[in-house]
């Protein structure tokens, strides 16, 4: 059984489906704060809609579970936790996935207020979770099968132009997963993180926005594919990782990048 955060689209979105297409049932978690005064400082797109997470429920009957839940808010992941594990019994996956978009300007131009909206969702949201759901990875029946994905990026690895706090947010990622799996040894519960290159979502679209494209398929030419990766493809690497198989992969950084070249 799983939880996933981000969950209503993009990469999130794919994660549940291929999740259940696995046999997971799975809490899907959004904040779904759509165009409204929910949305964190700077972020200038549409989130995710309350709309949307039902949707994906629906697609899916009886096997995913909505839940609204911010999480920047450490109760309410507290509670998304709790109700997979009253509604399954029993918590074996998490996919931390949740993440916004903020910049455009050079560093010594970034408000406080974008550094903050990034650390607090993109960093904060990926510990919260954390510290939400792996009690209940333990004491499960089956520790030894646990794991803990967090979606990080390429920009965790390489600085990106116009990007600092961004880039900042997603290396922290890589060492929350680092010194969480270090933490973990000796449970059986592994931590990886999956680094996705330029992804076909709707973040990747208001990258672009801040960059001035006039699309985001001028991304693709970062990458050695020269493609954009579709989410599907993102969210089957994650499913991996979640694997009994996945545990190899403990304390990894598994770039999914489509050999990103910034």
């Amino acid at each position: 059984m799983a939880l996933v955060t981000g969950a209503a689209r993009g990469i999130g979105a794919a994660a549940v489906r291929a999740l259940c297409a696995k046999g997971y049932r799975v809490v899907a978690v959004d904040g779904c704060a759509g165009d409204g005064p929910e949305r964190p400082a700077g972020v200038s797109y549409a989130l995710a809609t309350k709309g949307e997470l039902e949707e994906l429920a629906d697609d899916h009957p009886g096997a995913v579970v909505p839940s609204v839940a911010d999480v920047r808010d450490a109760d309410e992941l507290a509670e998304a936790a709790a109700l997979a594990v009253a509604r399954f019994g029993r918590l074996d996956a998490v996919v931390a996935a949740a993440a916004v978009i903020v910049g455009g300007r050079p560093l010594w131009e970034t408000p406080a207020a974008h550094v903050h909206t990034l650390w607090e969702t993109d960093v904060l949201g990926v510990w919260n979770t954390a510290a939400a759901c792996v009690p209940h990875l333990l004491a499960g029946p089956e520790p030894g099968g646990c794991r803990f994905v967090a979606v990080a990026s390429a920009a965790g690895s390489h600085g990106l132009f116009r990007l600092s706090a961004y880039t900042m947010a997603k290396h922290a990622v890589v060492g929350l997963v680092r010194g969480l799996a270090a933490d973990l040894v000796g449970t059986g519960v592994t931590a990886v993180a999956v680094s996705p290159g330029s992804t076909r979502t709707p973040m990747l679209s208001a990258t672009a926005d801040l960059y001035a494209l006039d699309t985001m398929d001028a991304f693709a030419s970062s990458q050695l594919l020269r493609r954009l990766i579709d989410p599907a493809e993102i969210a089957a690497t994650i499913a991996f990782c979640c694997s009994p198989e996945g545990g190899v992969l403990n304390g990894s950084v598994v770039s999914a990048d489509g050999g990103f070249t910034p």
